[in-house]
């Protein structure tokens, strides 16, 4: 019988932010989650209607992921949504602060030149706050 090597503070933080199986076997919830992707495509059909195309939607790599990417007009949008029942514990906005910001600047060099993209460049925050979205074009 082999010795089980004791799990660490951050690997058990990473599975329950991952949605892996807790310990006692019981499955993590996964409202936000099931919220967070709900707010997604209802900010993407925002866009759409606005006559953007969508060329990329959870795009990921190893360091993060990206929301939306869309295209209107010879312009780059990268779009992070936040997604909230309300705003009890403050706006959906005010979760992208300065770090996420330069997180996903960082991600949008990364998928500009993995998809040999060049033009101007913009970066909206949308917030679906209930079944509202709004969306901050330029915010950073």
């Amino acid at each position: 019988m082999s010795a089980r090597r004791p799990r660490s503070r951050k690997s058990a933080i990473a599975d329950r932010q991952s949605g892996a199986a807790h310990r006692s076997g019981r499955s993590p919830d996964r409202s936000k989650q099931a919220r967070g992707a709900w707010g997604e495509r209802k900010a993407a059909r925002w866009y759409r209607d606005a006559g953007y195309e969508v060329l990329d939607q959870n795009w990921r790599v190893s360091s993060g992921e990206l929301d939306l990417v869309l295209f209107r007009d010879g312009e780059i949008v990268f779009c992070e949504v936040k997604s909230r029942r309300s705003n009890r514990f403050g706006t959906a906005a005010e979760a992208v602060d300065r770090r996420k910001q330069l997180k996903i600047r960082s991600l949008a060099v990364q998928w500009l030149q993995a998809n040999d993209r060049r033009g101007r460049v913009r970066f909206d925050v949308a917030t679906v706050t209930g079944v509202e979205v709004d969306v901050i074009e330029g915010a950073f």
